[in-house]
């Protein structure tokens, strides 16, 4: 119960979460990672003024990674870590000839975006750590340590997130292991009643998702 509870806080504090979605054993089996790279990639040219031939060279591009990745889970004769691996290398590809199609301009632009980006996630994990502090009663103290451990996870997430040296899989691996890691600490900040209080916060609002009528207020 204390785990689930755990698991609860450190999506509420963490200021930037990496979704390590084990790959199937079998490549059939529902894994389809080209629907979440679209959208990552519709979202980051949303706002880049692309001209018609690059809009035609983009949609070209990602017809061709689909049907790649397509094809890829029909071969069941290669073992699962061969798929993993080519799958890292289309994406790569991928990503390659995407960046090559655009000007510098544009490339600014998807850097400027990135770091306004960062500063949303960083207003929002502050006014949720307010939030946090007041519906669970935490101590300045408790406050501070759990801020201190949301910017260094979010340290470590990102240095694992930008080590080229790492495969898309060993980054979900060590991220699993950095968010397990950080569990463990969290069990010394929280007190059973503030662990009690979460619970009850978290199913209050898992009540609300569940109910698509109900009105919110903030």
């Amino acid at each position: 119960m204390k785990k689930i509870i755990l698991t609860a806080l450190l999506g509420a504090f963490a200021f930037v979460s990496i979704q390590a979605q084990d790959i199937p054993e079998r490549k059939h089996e529902g894994y389809r990672p080209h629907a979440k790279e679209r959208s990552h990639h519709k979202k980051q040219m949303a706002n880049l003024n692309l001209s018609e031939e690059q809009k035609t060279k983009f949609k070209a591009l990602n017809e061709e990674h689909h049907k790649q990745l397509e094809e890829l889970k029909k071969q069941d004769n290669i073992t699962v870590k061969e798929s993993r691996e080519r799958m890292e290398k289309l994406r790569k590809d991928h990503h390659d000839k995407m960046q090559a199609l655009l000007t510098p301009d544009q490339k600014a632009q998807i850097e400027k975006n990135k770091e306004a980006q960062k500063e949303r996630m960083k207003e929002m994990g502050k006014k949720r750590g307010e939030r946090m502090k007041t519906e669970l009663g935490l101590t300045d103290d408790q406050s501070a340590k759990m801020e201190s451990n949301r910017k260094l996870m979010g340290k470590k997430m990102k240095a694992i997130r930008e080590d080229k040296a790492l495969s898309e899989e060993q980054k979900k691996e060590k991220s699993k292991e950095l968010m397990k890691d950080q569990k463990e600490k969290m069990k010394s900040i929280l007190t059973e009643e503030q662990l009690k209080k979460l619970k009850e916060s978290r199913h209050h609002h898992d009540g609300m998702k569940k109910k698509p009528d109900a009105k919110q207020t903030i």
